[in-house]
Order: C-alpha cells, then sequence, then structure tokens
C-alpha cells in the first residue's frame, strides 16, 4: 500500500521559482518608504505568508504603514517581472508527468496570480480541479487551515497527505496538521542563505533536486513493489 493518498504542493518556490523574483522586487519597492532588507530577511519573515502577514511584519517592526494602493501597484508590477522572467522549477514537469499518487497545489498566492503563472509557464491543465489557496480560508499559513481544507476537499486523511513546502511557515502549517512535510530548498531565492532553523517545525525530510522525489518515494509512481 502507498504511504501517501495525497501530494499536496506548495506553489511559489516549488512549483514555480518565483520566489527570486518576487523578493527581488519587494526588497527594491520598501527601500522607497525607507524600509531596507535583505533576501535573508525576505526569507525568514516572508517566505510563504499571505501579503496581510507581510504588511503586518512590516508595520510591527520598522513602524511602517505602507500606502493603500501598495498592494495593487506592487502585484501589477510583479506579473509583468513573471512574464519576462519566470520560470517552472526543474524537474517539476516530469514529476507531474509520473506522479501516480494523487497531488494539487495549496498556496498562498492569491487566486489570479496563481492563475496568471499556471498560464504563463504552461502548467495550466496539470492543475485543473486541483488549485486551492488561502482566500479559501480564515487563516493563512502558518495556520493549518487551508493543508486541513484541502485534505477535508480530497476525503484524505490528513495523517495520508505529503506536504512539499519550501517555507518555514509552510512546514509548520503542514506540521499543525497533521501531515508529513518535505522542505524542497532547490528554489534560486534560497541559493546561499542560511536557512531559518526553528527545532520545534523540523520537516521530515529535506531535498534539493525533483529527480530525487521518486528515488525516495517510488510509490508515487505507483511502479512501487
Amino acid at each position: 500500500m502507498a504511504d501517501f493518498d495525497l501530494v499536496i504542493f506548495d506553489f511559489d518556490g516549488v512549483i514555480v521559482d518565483s520566489e527570486v523574483i518576487s523578493a527581488q522586487m519587494l526588497i527594491a519597492e520598501l527601500k522607497h518608504y525607507d524600509v531596507h532588507v535583505d533576501g535573508a530577511y525576505v526569507a525568514r519573515h516572508f517566505l510563504g505568508r499571505s501579503y496581510p502577514v507581510v504588511l503586518q511584519q512590516i508595520r510591527d517592526e520598522f513602524g511602517v504603514v505602507l500606502p493603500e494602493g501598495f498592494e495593487a501597484d506592487y502585484r501589477a508590477r510583479l506579473l509583468a517581472a513573471f512574464e519576462e522572467k519566470l520560470m517552472a522549477m526543474p524537474g517539476i514537469k516530469a514529476v507531474l508527468d509520473g506522479i501516480r499518487t494523487p497531488y494539487c497545489v495549496a498556496t498562498s498566492s492569491s487566486p489570479v496570480r496563481l492563475k496568471s503563472s499556471l498560464e504563463m509557464v504552461g502548467l495550466t491543465a496539470l492543475f485543473e480541479g486541483r488549485s486551492n489557496t488561502a482566500s479559501e480560508v480564515a487563516r493563512g499559513k502558518p495556520a493549518p487551515d487551508l493543508f486541513l481544507h484541502v485534505a477535508k476537499r480530497f476525503g484524505v486523511e490528513p495523517s495520508r497527505c505529503l506536504v512539499i513546502e519550501d517555507s518555514l511557515a509552510g512546514v509548520r502549517a503542514g506540521l499543525s496538521a497533521g501531515m508529513t512535510v518535505w522542505r524542497f530548498v532547490g528554489g534560486s531565492h534560497l541559493i546561499g542563505l542560511e536557512l531559518p532553523i526553528d527545532e520545534t517545525a523540523q520537516p521530515h525530510r529535506v531535498f534539493a533536486h525533483f529527480d530525487e522525489l521518486f528515488q525516495i518515494a517510488p510509490e508515487l509512481t505507483g511502479e512501487a513493489e
């Protein structure tokens, strides 16, 4: 019997190599408001979190309230940058083509951004009916709400779900949901960074290349004995 009945992929930094683009743009935009952060700060405090959580972090730490139009302007510029630079994560297409265990995506991104990003990298058809966003629940990651919502939607017990996440917030959310969590660290945004460590939120496994996935868990292809 397979170890998992559902594989839940995070999206940004897992399915698409988008987080490095988002981080670079956000760092540049925040400088205009005298908020100076670097890639390590973004990875620790913003990665995997919804926009309202990011705004709250900026208010709490820097005492800066960003103007009402900041989010819309930032999102518009970010999608324009995605049009030029966004790519699927190396190896993910082969994984999606080869996986036989049911799978889906659960992301903190907005439905519009998710839809646009999937179209840009040519993966729309592979996630038809398999997309879930934080807009569907009251609390985003690191709360477990989104993952529990997804498990209920697909009729799978949380203990039978495998979560693949890149962010510490996502790892916490998956663990809080009672799921197995593997942390993917192969995105461009994590290269050269010392990843934040939380002894209370350790993933069950860490891997850096999607060509390792079926070696680690051959049962996901339906070919394991």
